[in-house]
C-alpha cells in the first residue's frame, strides 16, 4: 500500500521560504514520477511541480517558476519542494502525489493515483 506523508508546512512571513518534504513508502520510489499540487480555500486543486523518476526532468506551473524547486532523493524515498519568495497567493494546502509511471508527464498530464494528506502553508503579510 502506497503511503505519502508530507511535512514542512507552517506559517511564514511574505517573502520568506519553506521546504516541504514528502516521504513515500509502499512501492519502489525510484520507479515513479512525483509531484506537488495545492488547493487554496474556495479554489480547485492546481498543479505546482513535477519531477521524473531520476530527477533530471522537472515541470512547474507558471505561477511558481523561478521561485519553487522540486527535487528528490531516491535513496531516502523523499521528494522536496523548496519554496522561496512566498506571497499570500501561495497559501494553500500542499499535496504530494505519486504518478503511475516514470515520466514527469505522468503527473502533469493525468490525475496521479496516489496522494498524501496534505500540509498547510500559511503566508502572513
Amino acid at each position: 500500500q502506497v503511503q505519502l506523508v508530507e511535512s514542512g508546512g507552517g506559517l511564514v512571513q511574505a517573502g520568506g521560504s519553506l521546504r516541504l518534504s514528502c516521504a513515500a513508502s509502499g512501492r519502489t520510489f525510484s520507479n515513479y514520477a512525483m509531484g506537488w499540487f495545492r488547493q487554496a480555500p474556495g479554489k480547485e486543486r492546481e498543479f505546482v511541480a513535477a519531477i521524473n523518476w531520476g530527477g533530471g526532468v522537472t515541470y512547474y506551473a507558471d505561477s511558481v517558476k523561478g521561485r519553487f524547486t522540486i527535487s528528490r532523493d531516491n535513496a531516502k524515498n523523499t521528494v522536496y519542494l523548496q519554496m522561496n519568495s512566498l506571497s499570500r497567493k501561495d497559501a494553500a494546502v500542499y499535496y504530494c502525489a505519486q504518478g503511475s509511471g516514470r515520466r514527469a508527464t505522468d503527473v502533469v498530464g493525468a490525475v496521479p493515483p496516489y496522494w498524501g494528506e496534505g500540509t498547510q502553508v500559511t503566508v502572513a503579510s
